[in-house]
């Protein structure tokens, strides 16, 4: 019985550590899944208008509300949720953080 739980134990140990690693980008920088924090790099990177699988791979942690989604009315303070500008191709071209 202790054998098992020990095993067990070990096992939820391992689960929960196997999602701390940190991610990277396509371009090899860390990803801070907090929101984006370097205004300047991320406004570089719309103004080559990603497309929106680019700008998820790029920015994981920002929530992308994209026209017709669903989201609550709270403020967030910390770049998490974008609501972007597309043009006709579905290209983001701007856009502003609610």
């Amino acid at each position: 019985m202790r054998t098992r739980l020990l095993a067990f134990s070990v096992l939820g140990v391992a689960v929960a550590l196997g999602g701390c690693h940190h991610a990277t980008r396509p371009d090899g920088t860390r990803v801070d899944k907090k929101g984006v924090t370097d205004m300047g790099g991320f406004e570089a990177f719309v103004a080559t208008h990603p497309t929106q699988e680019q700008f998820k791979a790029m920015y994981p942690g920002v929530q992308l509300m994209l026209p017709g989604t669903i989201s609550t009315m709270e403020i967030r303070y910390d770049n998490t949720r974008f609501f972007p500008q597309l043009d006709s191709t579905g290209h983001i071209i701007g856009g502003d953080f609610h």
